[in-house]
């Protein structure tokens, strides 16, 4: 199955055009320091992970986990190789992080370790890495009731290369409890690949009980799934009973090996007019350029390539084939300001310069039925039937010169693509255009985690809904003004908010911690000034200062406070009664 364009539907019940901004509050926070035993687990980066992928993926690493299935609970490692647990009851009765399960240290294999990660699956289970590739499969009994057992060791193997567990979940199919789970790996390329060397393999691993592993085995490795790609993903997340997979990230991923087996790409075939064809090349596109990724046969080399380009056409053709691509382009490129390479997964890559910068087509070539387009320029957050007429339409054009630093947007534009879980094939693409990534928040244990992207100056909260192809992600919930609030803050290292959306949360690299409430019913009568009408709701932020001057390591929020962990220190932040 192709993969289909998808658009992100907002619902405009959750959007407040009246909003106006967060009036700061004094009030203070209620902050507890609990002073640690040892030092968490912080793990540099070395000279040889110089990449921005790897400041992504390992130097911006949250250390602090929250267990979604017990409230304020959270979790982390120290240098001691101890995963600790704090659960708070009462904010003046804190107790000190208790151990839960201990690793020994490989001394051998510090120089390539990264940091530690552990993920919890189920209310019974979790997943661990300790940064040198081993993977540990654990049975945590529940965690909630107050038992002070330490968790028992149910699977360990060495995986390869060093990784991070970026999600995990557990399923049930009969008798054969299964564990999913995302390795998110930093990788050096073959010695003659361009640019940084280094590529990023996304690994969808299945683990299970099954009979198959042979005798005295309890657990084992039942499926190895990899995905490579060029950036690092903002969020990839496994859905529930591992029917597929879930990537947000600047630039696409594709299945590349099964289990340790290359996976076989279809050659292109010929194809008469009236045929019913599949795609055989994508394309997207930007205000001022078209990139076009063409699938090859294989064992294709670049003297087999046939391209030609003028400023009205384009033909693509391997010797001895049918062209892949020929035909009159949409509008006028510049051909001197073109080019093309070819890319180490057997694929050829078109950089198309338009003439006209601005407008954006609606189609590469005239009338082609062998196209994929992952950016649809037409669509946006409203439906094609609806009409919605546009407030700005009255108001002079912007000035490019007038904007700020954070109303700026990467060059690259940022996609989310949902796999099938047995065809491996993308089903929904979303192009997301200059919708930023802010932070990703799990909401409920039976739900996927949640995403929060910049739209216009909002941050909106998207759901993934597995169960719903036709609304594949679902808007609940918007947080008024903080995609430009956060992009002012140039210190900011992590951001959160609350299950319940009650507050989004902004934490500094050092210190300071930012707080903005949903808006609020006000006890007097206020008025604008401007514009004379009667104010009856107020969002306010707050602003906390921490006692250390360590960086801080770990992030996270609950309904009722905010758990911001340093090397030496873990402050809990009571945010709500």
């Amino acid at each position: 199955m192709a993969a289909s364009n998808t658009s992100l539907k907002m619902n405009r019940k959750l959007l407040d055009p009246d909003f106006e901004s967060y009036r700061l509050s004094l009030d203070p926070l209620p902050t507890y320091n609990i002073e640690l035993d040892a030092a968490v687990a912080e793990v540099k980066l070395k000279d040889n992970q110089y990449t921005l992928d790897h400041m992504r993926a390992f130097g911006m690493y949250n250390y602090l986990l929250i267990d979604p299935w017990y409230d304020d609970s959270v979790y982390f490692m120290d240098c001691m190789g101890r995963v600790l647990n704090l659960t708070v009851t009462l904010d003046t009765a804190l107790g000190k992080p208790r151990e839960v399960y201990c690793v020994l240290q490989d001394q051998n294999q510090s120089e390539n370790r990264l940091c530690a990660s552990l993920s919890l699956t189920s209310a019974t289970w979790a997943a661990f890495s300790d940064g040198t590739g081993k993977l540990y499969l654990l049975h945590t009994g529940k965690r909630g009731e107050g038992a002070f057992s330490r968790w028992e060791l149910m699977f360990c193997e060495d995986m390869g290369e060093p990784f991070i567990i970026v999600h995990s979940l557990a399923h049930l199919h009969g008798e054969t409890h299964s564990v999913e789970l995302a390795l998110l790996r930093v990788q050096r390329g073959q010695s003659d690949d361009r640019g940084s060397g280094f590529f990023v393999s996304l690994e969808w691993l299945t683990i299970n009980n099954s009979k198959d592993h042979g005798e005295g085995k309890k657990y084992g490795v039942s499926r190895r799934r990899l995905l490579q790609g060029k950036s690092v993903p903002h969020y990839a997340a496994v859905e529930p009973q591992g029917l597929g997979l879930m990537v947000l990230s600047e630039k696409p991923f594709r299945f590349t090996q099964v289990d340790g087996k290359p996976l076989v790409q279809s050659a292109p075939e010929a194809m008469e007019l009236g045929q019913k064809t599949d795609t055989i090349y994508i394309w997207q596109q930007t205000a001022e350029d078209i990139t076009v990724t063409v699938h090859l046969p294989n064992d294709t080399t670049k003297e087999d390539i046939e391209f030609k380009l003028s400023t009205d056409s384009l033909s693509v053709r391997v010797q001895g084939c049918t062209p892949i691509i020929d035909g009159r382009l949409h509008a006028l490129v510049d051909p001197t300001a073109s080019t093309w390479n070819m890319k180490d997964d057997k694929s050829l890559e078109v950089f198309l310069q338009k003439t006209n910068i601005g407008p954006m087509w609606p189609e590469l070539l005239i009338r082609d039925r062998k196209e994929e387009s992952v950016v649809n320029p037409g669509l946006d957050d409203v439906n094609a039937g609806d009409t919605v007429e546009d407030p700005e339409k009255d108001k002079p054009p912007c000035n490019v010169q007038e904007l700020e630093d954070c109303d700026t947007f990467p060059e690259d534009s940022s996609s989310l693509m949902r796999f099938d879980g047995e065809t491996l094939n993308p089903t929904h693409v979303v192009n997301l255009g200059s919708h930023q990534f802010l932070f990703a928040v799990d909401i409920s244990q039976s739900e996927m985690p949640c995403f929060c992207l910049r739209h216009d100056v909002d941050a909106l909260v998207w759901q993934p809904r597995p169960t719903q192809p036709d609304n594949m992600w679902e808007h609940i919930a918007t947080f008024n003004a903080l995609g430009y609030v956060q992009a002012s803050k140039r210190d900011k290292k992590f951001s959160t908010c609350a299950p319940n959306f009650s507050y989004a949360a902004l934490g500094e690299c050092l210190r300071r911690v930012f707080i903005y409430r949903q808006p609020t019913p006000v006890d007097t009568v206020l008025f604008n000034r401007k514009q004379g009408r009667k104010v009856g709701q107020v969002a306010k932020q707050q602003v906390a200062s921490l006692d250390s001057n360590d960086t801080v390591l770990g992030f996270r929020a609950t309904n009722e406070r905010l758990f911001v962990l340093t090397s030496r220190n873990l402050f809990v932040l009571r945010v709500n009664n």
